[in-house]
């Protein structure tokens, strides 16, 4: 197995148990946020620590560069976000979708910039990540926006969490979908 192949394996694997992590957080989440206790805000810290640990996993797997460092950015970033949530969760819903969006539209943008890079013919062409991306940087910032009003509601975070989840299945699946197609051989 070449190292662009096993590139790609890890990528998809990555990207499947991160997917299938977001998801079954998101269904545990919709069951535990309320109130705001020791489970809510241990379900709070776990989420970014998921795309910490992710970031950390595929930085392994990189080579000195731009993404690299965008990645293990994401990484520091997503281990500040659990801190940030886990002290905002005494503060109440507001607090938490105050640091839960800054945190969403920072790593949205990184997760933009990671996808740009791998658009190449190996790592597909990357749209669920960039639309993923996209919608995390939006999304943050409506996170902050409703929280500065009075409905601040954490059941958001589900669906943020489910959407973000599913984004990461479909990736995978059309990295499974393109390492099994035929190559076509150039002279």
């Amino acid at each position: 197995m070449n190292t662009k192949s096993s590139g790609t394996s890890s990528l998809l694997k990555l990207y499947l148990g991160r997917g299938v992590l977001a998801v079954a957080w998101a269904v545990a989440f919709a069951f535990a946020h309320d109130p705001i206790d020791a489970l809510a805000i241990t379900l709070l810290v776990v989420y970014p620590l998921i795309d910490a640990v992710s970031s950390l996993i595929d930085l392994r797997a990189l080579p000195d560069g731009s993404e690299r460092r965008l990645t293990l950015f994401n990484g520091v970033l997503s281990t500040l976000a659990a801190v940030g949530v886990g002290l905002a969760g005494a503060g109440g819903a507001a607090a938490v979708l105050h640091v839960f969006g800054a945190w969403a539209v920072v790593s949205g943008a990184a997760q933009v910039l990671v996808g740009l890079r791998r658009r190449g013919p190996e790592l597909g062409q990357q749209w669920p990540m960039l639309i993923a991306g996209g919608l995390s940087f939006l999304v943050g910032i409506f996170y902050n926006i409703q929280a500065l009003g009075d409905d601040a509601s954490l059941d958001v975070l589900s669906v943020y969490a489910t959407g973000g989840g599913v984004f990461f299945i479909i990736q995978a699946g059309l990295l499974a979908w393109r390492a099994r197609r035929p190559r076509t051989q150039t002279v």
